[in-house]
């Protein structure tokens, strides 16, 4: 039996709830991570393995390196736009983390973030990281897997050989094997159901913002759904904006016609994501893994890239597309529907599966597909499991939630008041130094008045000895001086 530990924020077979999604943050900051890792963990499920989550959070310690030595045969790391200046922090850790292994260590589905351009001229700070990433996992598996051909590119100018290098995309779109699902055709009316889903970041490329607000206005069954933990936060907590009458035009305060409607949903499980998306007529979007979901569902979905992680998928998975930047906000989702095509991304689902399970091959990992029973023992341990459904705003009622909200802010107010306390303490030692200081800076003026009054003494006394020697000595000089004169004047 193979021990393999995966990467990921939780095991799939775990039934987590909102409070502990967000309390242990089992999304890493963005429910789209769970989408790849997932299917990853399905991927690799067969009767010869055991895959095990190793969390999200490295723990690069010593200690820690020395037990996954000890109890697992390998390390299989999914990533996403691993190579971005945000990342950097958590790509040193991992290297340190890795440089410890003596297993072999797997790492597909890593991207570089830049532009829609496909400049990377902001990734200059981090090259050092990315070199010593890709040399400690390459001293320990045969290649490293990336997400498209700016990432290829990205690691050859940085000295990767190219034959370390497998284009294989992202996990997420294998969820199925090598069969994709039927992209439904639909009309799309006035009636349709339209999920968007949106990036924040975006928002400096192109008018996501106008977008939604043109899509919520003429489609009454108009939903957002979000990814990010703030969002969780915000659906669990509320805010206090309906009274300050604080605004945004992007969905992230309750004042927002989405939230104030009850029109944004949060998923937390791939599942329960997919499977809520199946009700939607057409999903949009700049989130790549938003858009995956609804694809995996069936649902007719195109991504609005606005920069190269969510580009470079797209091209190389043929997902319909079109770039943020050259959009109006009057874009209406019946345009984008009837643009599309899905037909390549279908029939070349084929090709690129062979593609991700020749690097797995490679690299000495079976897959469920080719050496299992094609994930149906998975998929019936998921559907068994009862997953919490997407989260939407808390309406103040008993949901479930009102223990650890109330728990969350006690343990709150005690830190806030352990903080205080620790702060009135800081705060009355200085103040005792400050009187100790300023006792001290009395004392020194006392003496530097002291000083000046003994220097005007040793000046006056001074002044008197120069009159007297003057006095003394002035006629005597007077005479030299004459008879200096004379001497001279005799000479001429």
């Amino acid at each position: 039996m193979k021990r393999i530990l995966i990467r990921s924020g939780k095991s799939p077979l775990r039934v987590a709830s909102p409070a502990e999604f967000i309390h242990q943050d089992l999304i890493g900051t963005n429910t789209g991570n769970l989408l790849f890792s997932d299917s990853a963990h399905k991927m690799l499920t067969t009767p010869n393995t055991e895959v095990t989550s190793n969390g999200i959070r490295t723990n690069h310690s010593a200690e820690r390196a020395a037990e996954i030595n000890e109890q697992y045969d390998v390390f299989v790391v999914p990533l996403a736009n691993a190579f971005r200046p945000q990342f950097q922090g958590a790509l040193d850790r991992l290297s340190t983390l890795i440089e410890q292994l003596t297993i072999p260590v797997v790492v597909f589905g890593v991207g570089a973030q830049a532009t829609d351009d496909y400049a990377t001229d902001m990734l200059k700070p981090m090259e050092a990281s990315v070199k010593r990433f890709t040399r400690a996992v390459l001293d320990r598996s045969a290649s490293i897997g990336v997400r498209g051909e700016l990432t290829a590119r990205y690691l050859r100018d940085h000295g990767v050989p190219d034959d370390n290098i497998d284009i294989m995309g992202c996990p997420s779109m294998f969820l199925y094997g090598d069969t994709f699902p039927a992209i439904r055709e639909t009309q799309i009316t006035a009636d349709s159901r339209i999920a968007i889903n949106m990036s924040p970041n975006a928002r400096p490329v192109g008018p996501i913002s106008a977008i939604a607000d043109h899509g919520r206005a003429h489609y009454p069954n108009f939903t957002y759904y979000a990814q990010n933990t703030v969002d969780a936060e915000l659906l669990l907590w509320g805010d206090t904006t309906p009274e300050s009458g604080a605004t945004d035009p992007f969905p992230k305060r309750l004042t927002h016609d989405l939230l104030r409607e009850n029109k944004v949903r949060m998923p937390l499980d791939p599942a329960t994501w997919i499977d809520e998306l199946r009700g939607y007529d057409f999903a949009y979007g700049t989130r790549i893994h938003g858009n995956i979901a609804a694809l995996l569902a069936g649902t007719p979905a195109v991504v609005l890239t606005h920069d190269s992680r969510t580009l470079e998928l797209c091209r190389y998975f043929d997902i319909p597309h079109r770039q943020l930047s050259t959009l109006s906000a009057d874009t209406d989702p019946r345009d984008l529907y009837e643009a599309a095509d899905w037909s390549a991304m279908i029939s070349g689902h084929g090709e690129r599966f062979e593609r991700i399970t020749a690097f797995l091959t490679r690299n000495g990992l079976e897959n469920t597909y080719q050496h299992g029973d094609g994930g149906a023992a998975y998929d019936a341990q998921v559907a068994a499991l009862d997953l919490p459904p997407s989260m939407q705003v808390w309406d103040g009622t008993e949901d479930g939630q009102n223990r650890y909200r109330m728990a969350r802010l006690r343990e709150r107010i005690t830190v806030s008041e352990t903080k205080l306390t620790a702060a009135t303490k800081k705060n009355d030692a200085l103040k005792t130094k400050l009187t100790a200081t300023e006792k001290q800076l009395d004392t020194a003026l006392k003496q530097l008045e002291a000083t000046r009054k003994q220097l005007a003494a040793i000046e006056r006394r001074l002044s008197g000895v120069e009159k007297r020697l003057l006095v003394r000595l002035g006629p005597a000089l007077r005479r030299r001086t004459r008879k200096v004169t004379r001497l001279d004047n005799a000479k001429s």
